[in-house]
């Protein structure tokens, strides 16, 4: 049986009578589209333009800028007469007719397994090791990003190539029944819950909520699936009796089915934990800054000896991690090292984050920014944290109206200096003018702070120091 192809003819028989008029024949050519895209910028040659309108840009406003960079056809919902010598796919919703592609193409590779992963912390960090972990046992392939909802969960499946043997989704939600709708589409056959959290707790409600919504991929599963659950979180725990697949328990706690133990952190240069399974176990090094990776790293684990891997592949596997996570640790020219944490924000990252900058050397300095859609929990929240942060910094600048709570819990248990900034240019003014070198320094808060660019100005200085003459930094010269 020959590959299926993702072309005009697959196009056509998927979208079925969503299609408002045939594709005219002269723009038919008889190549493959190789990814569907959304926005113009990223387009490249092969791409199939899915036009789709938005509050503040409509899509089909640059559908033309997408085929001049190479786009093969357009999915639009109204004519396009700037576009020419390309297929144009005429429907009524292009976000509809984007998810029925995606199902349709999914469909097309029966071959393939889907494993989804969900939880409030830690999804791309989990999915990058798992598809590496997997990796060493067969042909994977795994969304990017943080692709995760329901405009990008399609995408991803588009994506998928013939001959793709294990694909790795992460699945995201706000409220119930979105992670349900993406297992209807992407069918995972083995589902990792890694925890139940307050993050979306301000739209989802309650942690209740969240966790009825996170059970929905262990509900998904076939019985001739796996379920890989989180012993050590209560809720997610509870999951087991809901799910019609094999159980496969992670964690540190006893009865977990894949289990680490003696873990040790080795601050900025990761961790060393003993992995057991079925009465063998390995000694291992994660070279993955902070030790509260264990838990994803146990969850990657667990999902490749479910599908039958052995202990050695695993432990290989994981002993080569080489894989991007959200935090990162930047040395500067002057001894200073960024905590780069700043992707979001929520109460266990937090304390994570801090967790690790405690085992660093040198003096503990922070920007911590507000952690957002905590709803009713905020307050407790920030105080939790800012408790922690009490303890383990000797300088704080917070960034936020709830940050700001965070700083003064912090100011109240702990000896460091606190400082409030009202904007993100002034906290990175605060920042510069704590920081000496050889400090270490965490810079985390939600993603809607835009922290990134603080952690872009220290690297830029660091840049620049290292090409001035003398190799100065300005920290050092400054006095």
């Amino acid at each position: 049986m020959s590959a299926p192809r993702f072309d005009v003819e697959f196009i056509t028989a998927a979208l079925g009578p969503r299609l408002r008029r045939p594709v005219d024949p002269s723009t038919i050519h008889n190549d493959e589209f190789t990814r569907a895209v959304i926005d113009s910028r990223q387009t490249a040659p092969g791409d199939l333009f899915v036009a789709l309108p938005g509050e503040r840009v409509d899509g089909h406003d640059y559908a033309a800028t997408a085929v001049a960079a190479g786009a093969r056809g357009v999915l639009a919902s109204r004519e396009l007469p700037d576009v020419e010598g390309v297929p144009v796919f005429l429907v009524d919703d292009t976000l509809a007719s984007l998810q029925a592609l995606g199902v349709a193409w999914r469909d097309a590779l029966p071959d393939l397994e889907v494993v989804g992963i969900t939880g409030s912390v830690g999804k791309t960090t989990t999915k990058a090791i798992t598809a590496a972990v997997l990796g060493r046992g067969f042909r994977v392939q795994a969304n990017p990003l943080n692709y995760n909802n329901e405009i990008s969960v399609p995408l991803c499946l588009i994506e998928l190539r013939p001959g793709t043997q294990r694909a790795v989704i992460e699945m995201g939600m706000y409220t119930r029944g979105e992670i349900a709708t993406l297992c209807r589409w992407a069918k995972p056959r083995t589902g990792i819950v890694l925890n139940v959290g307050p993050t979306h707790l301000e739209r989802a409600g309650s942690i209740e909520a969240i966790a009825l919504a996170k059970r929905e991929l262990p509900d998904a599963l076939p019985a001739d699936g796996f379920a890989v659950l989180n012993i050590d979180d209560p809720l997610v725990k509870a999951m087991a009796s809901h799910t019609k697949a094999k159980v496969v328990w992670f964690g540190l706690g006893a009865g977990a089915d894949v289990r680490g133990s003696d873990v040790e952190s080795l601050g900025a240069e990761g961790f060393r934990f003993t992995l057991e399974f079925r009465g063998e176990s390995r000694r291992l090094h994660v070279r993955l800054p902070g030790a509260h990776l264990v838990s994803n790293v146990l969850a990657a684990a667990a999902a490749g000896l479910a599908d039958g891997m052995s202990l050695r592949a695993v432990a290989e596997a994981i002993e080569a991690l080489d894989v991007p996570t959200r935090m990162r640790v930047v040395p500067l020219a002057d001894g200073t090292r960024i905590v780069d944490d700043t992707y979001n924000a929520q109460p266990a990252s937090m304390l994570a984050a801090l967790d690790l900058l405690d085992e660093m050397p040198g003096r503990h300095v922070a920007l911590l920014g507000d952690m957002l859609e905590l709803g009713d929990a905020s307050r407790y929240e920030h105080e939790r944290v800012g408790e922690r942060a009490g303890e383990v910094l000797d300088a704080l600048v917070t960034l936020g109206d709830n940050a700001r709570l965070l700083g003064t819990t912090a100011q109240r248990t702990g000896h460091g200096e606190v400082h409030h900034a009202s904007s993100r240019e002034e906290a990175a003014a605060l920042l510069h003018a704590l920081v000496r070198p050889g400090d270490a320094v965490l810079i985390k808060g939600s993603h809607a702070l835009g922290l990134e660019s603080v952690v872009a100005t220290f690297e830029a200085e660091s840049e620049a120091a290292t090409t001035a003459p003398g190799g100065e930094s300005a920290r050092e010269t400054e006095s």
